[in-house]
C-alpha cells in the first residue's frame, strides 16, 4: 500500500487529530484552539490525499503517491492561504515556513531520504 493511500486511511482516525493538534500548538498556529478550524483543516487534508491517490502532485518535489498525512495538512493551509482566507499578520505562512523547516523529510521523497 502507498504512502499517501495509509495516510487517508489515518485521517479517520483519533490519532490523526491529536497530530494537528500537536502540529498546531508546536508551531503556535494562530488558529491552534479553535476546534472548527482544526477539523476542517483535517478534512481538507484528506481531500488532498484523495487528490494525490488519483495522481495530482502536490509539490514539485514529492510524487504524489509519497504524499504523507503532514505534507497534505501543509497543502491544505497553504491553499487556504492563497486562496484568500485570512492570515492573520502573516502568522500562518510562518507556521507553514516553520513547518516545512522543522521537519523538511515530510516533503521529499523516500528514496532522498536514505
Amino acid at each position: 500500500m502507498s504512502i499517501v493511500k495509509r495516510s487517508l486511511d489515518l485521517t479517520g482516525m483519533f490519532e490523526a487529530e491529536i497530530l494537528i493538534q500537536l502540529l498546531l500548538w508546536r508551531w503556535d498556529h494562530p488558529f491552534k484552539d479553535d476546534l472548527e478550524f482544526q477539523n476542517e483543516l483535517l478534512e481538507n487534508a484528506a481531500v488532498a490525499l484523495k487528490e494525490a491517490i488519483d495522481g495530482q502532485q502536490l509539490f514539485d518535489d514529492l510524487p504524489a503517491l509519497e504524499t504523507n498525512l503532514i505534507a497534505a495538512v501543509y497543502f491544505a493551509e497553504w491553499s487556504a492561504i492563497t486562496s484568500g482566507s485570512e492570515d492573520i499578520d502573516g502568522r500562518r505562512q510562518k507556521w507553514l515556513d516553520q513547518l516545512r523547516a522543522t521537519i523538511p523529510s515530510c516533503f521529499h521523497p523516500q528514496n532522498d531520504l536514505s
